[in-house]
């Protein structure tokens, strides 16, 4: 969607009705202390977008009137840095840790259990922070509007929270003076693994390359290495100068009267005056010629060590305010890098110059001069000077030879689609699309009229030279160019710990014995804080009464094509037609599972004999939303060592498309070309590089899988499928120079996958398209085969084991987790179980391991469906300390006497996700992907509603206790090595490169 949201259409600038409070409004109308600026209808997106300015502060307001119950509050403020030291994104944590009208500790986790949101969340960008939520219940609005304003504008900010979301010195054990000082805090944790990630460093070392003397040279979220110099009093100054409504901006949307918006806003805003807004550079001095820069990184033991520099071509472009040309670049960009047809793609990816595209490749506006980047990662070193030779060449070639009309033209159909989509977080989507602009002095309203942009672009295609003279003034004529190089160092994790340890030994040398008695002081100070009991009452809450009895009921209609099973759910779709459709593999040996991800990922990636990819990837972008397939698995919803394993193909197009989507299915999976060698080995090359970038990013669900798998049969798939088994064996296949028994084995699986008899579809449209798409579906199902070649394969009958697993990575933070086995869906303990793991972590979990611990999350969570209880953490300072506060939390569960008002709203944080809006294409997907029909989810949702603290206190007994102590739970670490974690401590030691041991 943000890539639509910098396009526009016709401006109305007559009065508009606001459809909500049925009021007539017009620019220059004043209302509720507002004065209302301009009121434009915005009929592509089905809304009405209004922008006023509150009289008194200045504080500017967007409102989207649309028909829409999943309303969406922000506040927003402008805030750009001068420093390293991460005072936006500390301030952003600290500001939710209590305030004036609810001055207790971390209302906003609180306010997590106490309410139905649809999302609630904070950001901190480069030079904005941002508090949004969203919610269906006008109570629960009410409630959450008042907390966020009230933290935004008046909030605590003491100085132990600051210690203990910021940075802080304190004793390795808080009450023992003789363990050593250690740094602490949630942030410093947080930003350690965030640097800890490859891409995310390159992006941010390239922005601060890139632009020099402005607010992004600085990294707004914090370099560890300077986040321990910010102090208390600096952050308070900050606060001060920036949290002010003169320097802020408010957006809400859906169907809740603007009115009630301005009436509860207004009141929170009155005893302020306009100020004055500060002033930071945000505006890059143009290079008189271009620059070079190289960085280093850790080097990567999971990618080969040839191939692991990263490089990139940045140019600085227009200023993000010209809303026409952030259009015409984003199209550029799109043109030349996005899919196989792209000439980038081709030069750089397809001739395996790289593994993949570099983290900041394409069209970047958000900042206030936007840039345009193209780069690749994965490179040899040899190579790179011919990689920067090749990118200018095709820049070269494409301003001599211009684009064909068809790629174009499928750009402008992808946006057709975009406006279509029916989602259930679009006020969210239009709010993460307009915010960085509407900071950077764009009028929000230009960023969603879609289609004016669209004529405007139609009309100057046709006098010609359109992208060709903005890659001549961009991209071949622009000095302010960077060459940017990161190549891994294998001394650079080395260098970090030393780094830190110095930093840490000049701190703690210059401490006098008033400083050492103070930070004691603290550490106990802050552990009394964080383990009070509070009085909550202050915090409003939702009850059980605010959720409905009865489950949402969608209606479904099954039939039968040719034998095939069809689930129809016919409802408006804006002309749209969603397809799904499940094919059950038969029985397959495991070392044959581990190739059906590439299998998938094949079919959209090799072309044909008789056309390439490139070609079929125009008509996929002409004529559908796009095709994907893509491995699935389904835990019995009665019985958890019982799954259905197979592939999915996934689908959508406009209705007058339905029978060029199905024919362009047919052909990928009749003619695909398994024998082209050289595709072949850029899509593993490209898969293994994806995969291992995502461990830094995602590293607890990576363990939770790989603990899940030695447990039941779906997890002992999903790990060979899709977890560090599979990252590992991408990896290894991505090393070998003969890949022709791949290419066996991808024949081999197509052989027996993808028949008539394995099929089930489901279809979800308008009225109107139903015979459409059944005529084209009896020709697509009658098109495969009947049945499929049978493979011989010797399983053995799943039999759960208990382990302990660990993956020496080099973080500077660890991921961990700890699973035990639960039932299935519709057992009566699978209620309670989840109502067990939201008590153990909003009560005990986050407190331990984020609180007093500084890992940036952690807590326990059930899969319902998967019939697991699992424990985790996310960039943790610590290892083996959190396995045993997991122990810990088992044995605290069966002493806490829990209050009824805990146990409501247990209940609630878990209806948010039950009863949360879906888009029109999920609609009906919980029964076809995994057969829980209706009457189960009111089962289940009714055994949910029920759950007592009896309940809850046997199953923590029979569940949790008993599997802990009989040793009946797996383990898996992903992080630093340490002696600790040894193969005579009991732990299977997973090292690179090595097949994966379960």
């Amino acid at each position: 969607m943000s890539t639509q949201l910098g396009l526009a259409s016709r401006i109305l600038r007559k009065g508009v009705r606001n459809y909500s409070s049925k009021a007539i409004l017009a620019p220059g109308q004043k209302l509720q202390g507002y004065k209302v600026q301009q009121v434009r209808k915005v009929p592509e997106l089905e809304l009405t977008a209004i922008t006023l300015q509150h009289e008194a502060t200045g504080a500017q307001h967007l409102h989207i009137d649309r028909e829409d119950s999943n309303n969406v509050f922000a506040v927003g403020f402008h805030t750009p840095v001068s420093n390293d030291t991460g005072v936006p994104h500390i301030l952003e944590h600290t500001t939710l840790c209590g305030s004036e009208k609810y001055p207790v500790r971390d209302p906003f986790f609180k306010m997590l259990n106490r309410s139905l949101a649809t999302f609630m969340n904070a950001f901190t960008a480069s030079d904005y922070t941002i508090y949004p939520f969203a919610t269906t219940n006008p109570v629960d609005y009410a409630n959450l509007r008042d907390v966020y304003m009230d933290a935004a504008f008046h909030p605590k900010l003491d100085r132990l929270d600051f210690k203990q979301e910021g940075w802080r010195l304190e004793h390795e054990v808080p009450t023992d003076v003789s363990t050593p000082i250690q740094f602490k805090g949630v942030v410093y944790n947080e930003m350690k693994g965030q640097t800890s990630d490859a891409n995310y460093l390159y992006y941010c070392r390239m922005q601060q390359a890139m632009f020099p003397g402005t607010t992004y040279e600085y990294v707004s979220g914090g370099d560890p290495k300077y986040i321990t110099d910010l102090t208390h009093e600096q952050l308070l100054g900050f606060h001060k100068e920036h949290y002010h409504p003169s320097n802020a901006r408010f957006y809400t949307y859906g169907n809740f009267p603007l009115e009630d918006h301005l009436a509860a806003i207004g009141e929170r805003l009155e005893g302020f005056q306009k100020s004055e807004v500060p002033f930071v550079n945000k505006v890059a001095t143009p290079w008189t010629g271009s620059k070079s820069v190289e960085s280093t990184c850790a080097l990567d033991p999971m990618s080969p060590v040839d191939r692991q520099t990263k490089l990139s071509l940045s140019y600085l472009t227009n200023e993000s305010s010209d809303t026409f040309e952030t259009f015409s670049m984003r199209l550029l960009s799109y043109l030349l890098l996005d899919g196989h047809a792209s000439p980038m793609y081709k030069a750089l990816i397809d001739t395996n110059l790289g593994s993949e595209f570099s983290s900041n490749t394409g069209y970047d506006n958000s900042t206030s001069t936007s840039s345009m980047s193209i780069g690749l990662q994965g490179v040899k070193d040899s190579d790179v000077e011919k990689v920067r030779e090749t990118i200018k060449t095709v820049i070269e070639q494409v301003k001599q030879e211009g684009f064909d009309p068809k790629r174009i033209e499928a750009a402008i159909h992808q946006m057709e689609l975009g406006q279509k989509h029916k989602t259930a977080d679009f006020g969210l989507t239009i709010m993460h699309g307009v915010t960085s602009g509407w900071f950077n002095g764009v009028d929000p309203v230009d960023l969603l009229e879609i289609n004016k942009n669209l004529d405007r672009l139609k009309t100057e295609l046709q006098s010609g030279n359109f992208f060709e003279s903005r890659i001549d003034k961009y991209l071949l004529n622009n000095p302010h160019t960077l060459s940017f190089t990161m190549r891994p160092d294998e001394k650079y994790t080395a260098d970090l710990i030393t780094e830190e340890q110095t930093r840490l030994a000049n701190k703690v040398e210059k401490l006098t014995e008033q400083d050492r008695l103070e930070i004691a002081k603290d550490g106990k100070d802050l552990l009394v804080s964080q383990d009070k009991q509070e009085d909550l009452s202050c915090l409003p809450s939702l009850q059980l009464s605010d959720i409905a009895l009865k489950a949402k009921h969608t209606v479904l209609e099954h039939t039968g094509l040719c034998n095939t099973p069809v689930q129809w759910r016919t409802t408006s779709t804006n002309g749209l037609t969603y397809f799904r459709a499940i094919s059950s593999l038969p029985s397959l040996p495991d070392d044959l599972k581990m190739y059906l991800p590439l299998f998938c990922d094949a079919l959209l990636s090799l072309g044909t004999r008789q056309q390439s990819m490139a070609e079929i990837d125009e008509e996929i972008r002409l004529y559908t939303g796009g095709l994907r397939a893509t491995t699935t698995l389904s835990t019995n919803h009665s019985d958890i060592d019982h799954i259905e394993e197979g592939i999915a193909l996934v689908g959508n197009c406009l209705d007058r498309n339905i029978d060029k989507m199905y024919t362009i299915l047919a052909k990928l999976i009749h003619e695909t070309n398994f024998d082209d060698v050289e595709k072949l080995k850029t899509l593993i090359n490209g898969n293994a590089s994806s995969m291992v970038n995502s461990i830094a990013d995602s590293g607890h669900i990576f363990a939770r899988t790989f603990a899940g798998s030695s447990l039941t049969p779906s997890m002992h798939n999903a790990e060979l499928m899709g977890g560090m088994t599979q990252v590992n064996f991408m990896s290894r296949l991505a090393a070998q120079q003969d890949i022709s028994d791949v290419v066996e084995k991808l024949k081999q699986i197509s052989s027996a996958v993808l028949t008539q008899s394995s099929l089930r579809i489901a279809i979800t449209s308008g009225e109107d398209a139903v015979e459409s798409n059944t005529n084209a579906l009896v020709k697509f199902i009658q098109g495969l085969p009947t049945e499929g070649k049978t493979i011989s394969t010797n399983s053995n009958p799943f039999v759960p084991e208990y382990k302990k697993s660990f993956f020496p990575l080099p973080f500077q933070v660890n991921f961990s987790a700890q699973v035990l086995r639960g039932v299935p869906y519709t057992h009566a303990d699978g209620a309670s179980l989840q109502v067990l793991s939201s008590l153990m972590t909003n009560h005990y979990l986050h407190r331990e391991i984020r609180e007093k611990n500084g890992a940036y999350g952690g807590g326990a969570r059930y899969g319902g469906l998967n019939g697991l209880f699992s424990f985790y953490s996310y960039r943790d300072p610590r290892t083996l300390e959190t396995l045993d506060t997991f122990t810990n939390s088992v044995d605290w569960v069966q002493k806490r006497k829990f209050t009824d008002q805990e146990i409501i709203e247990s209940k609630l944080s878990i209806f948010q996700s039950v009863d949360a809006p879906q888009s029109v294409s999920e609609e009906g997907m919980l029964q076809f992907v995994n057969g829980v029909s209706h009457e189960m989810r009111q089962m289940r949702r009714e055994a949910l509603l029920k759950v007592t603290q009896d309940d809850i206190k046997r199953v923590a007994q029979e569940y949790l206790d008993q599997a802990v102590k009989e040793n009946r739970s797996s383990t898996a670490l992903l992080g630093e090595a340490t002696d600790r974690i040894a193969a005579e401590n009991g732990w299977h030691i997973n090292q690179w490169g090595e097949a994966v041991k379960e």
